[in-house]
C-alpha cells in the first residue's frame, strides 16, 4: 500500500526539531548530546562558530567553526547568526546557515548553547523546544570540573561563578534534566524528544490532512 506524499511530507516537517540543550559547564551536557544523537541520529548538531583556541581534542568544522574575532564580527555585522554571545572572553554563534542546512536534510537541529543563546533563538523560533540540564549539586559539579584537571584555581572559580548564574535562568526553558544518574538522566531527554514530535500542533497538519482527503472522497 503506497503512502500519500502530502502526508509523508506534513509528518517528517512535524518530526523537524529545533533542539536547545544548555548547562552550566561541567554538567555533563556534551555527554548527554552525544548519547542522545545516537538515539536520534537524524537530529543534525548544530556547529557553532567560536574565537576560542581549539582543544587538543577538538577538530574544526566537527566541535566548532574556529575563527578569529575579526572574522566573527564581521559575520556579526552581515547577519549571519541567529543568535551570539560572549561567554567567559570568548564570542560563540550559531549561523543562520546551519539552521537552513539542515531543514529537508534532517529531522532536526541540537543546540548546544548557553541561556542568551537559547534566549535569541527562541525569539525567532517560538516553537524551539529547551531543556536545560542541572547536575545534581554544585559540591558535585566543583568535583566534576576538579576532575578535568583542565583549570586552574582563578578559571574554576570563574566557572563556578558562571554556573550560579546560568542555574539562575531555569525558569527560561520548557525541561529541567537533573544529571545525576546518567543513564535515567539520557532516558529523561529521550522521552522529551519523543513527546514533543507527538504534540498536537505538530501533528495537526497529518490529521488535517486525512480528514480532507476523506471529505474529497465522499
Amino acid at each position: 500500500m503506497s503512502s500519500d506524499p502530502a502526508t509523508d511530507s506534513a509528518s517528517a516537517q512535524a518530526d523537524f526539531l529545533l533542539l536547545i540543550l544548555s548547562s552550566p559547564s561541567g554538567a555533563g551536557k556534551t555527554t548527554l548530546t552525544a548519547r542522545l544523537r545516537r538515539t536520534f541520529p537524524g537530529l543534525r548538531f548544530s556547529v557553532s562558530h567560536t574565537t576560542r583556541r581549539p582543544r587538543a581534542t577538538e577538530q574544526d568544522g566537527r566541535e566548532y567553526h574556529f575563527v578569529t574575532r575579526e572574522e566573527f564580527r564581521a559575520m556579526v555585522a552581515s547577519d549571519c547568526f541567529v543568535e551570539w554571545a560572549e561567554v567567559h572572553g570568548n564570542l560563540y554563534g550559531t549561523s543562520v546557515a546551519e539552521i537552513e542546512k539542515a531543514r529537508g536534510t534532517s529531522e532536526g537541529v541540537l543546540f548546544d548553547i548557553d541561556y542568551q543563546g537559547a534566549r535569541q533563538i527562541r525569539a525567532r523560533y517560538p516553537d524551539a523546544v529547551s531543556v536545560f540540564i542541572l547536575p545534581p549539586s554544585l559540591q558535585e559539579l566543583e568535583r566534576r570540573l576538579r576532575q578535568r584537571a583542565s583549570e586552574d584555581e582563578v578559571s574554576l572559580k570563574t566557572r563556578l561563578s558562571a554556573a550560579l548564574g546560568e542555574i539562575e535562568h531555569y525558569g527560561f526553558f520548557d525541561y529541567v534534566v537533573v544529571n545525576d544518574v546518567l543513564d535515567l538522566a539520557t532516558r529523561q531527554l529521550e522521552s522529551i524528544v519523543r513527546a514533543e514530535r507527538c504534540r498536537r500542533v505538530r501533528r495537526a497538519r497529518v490529521a488535517e490532512r486525512m480528514l480532507l482527503d476523506a471529505r474529497s472522497a465522499r
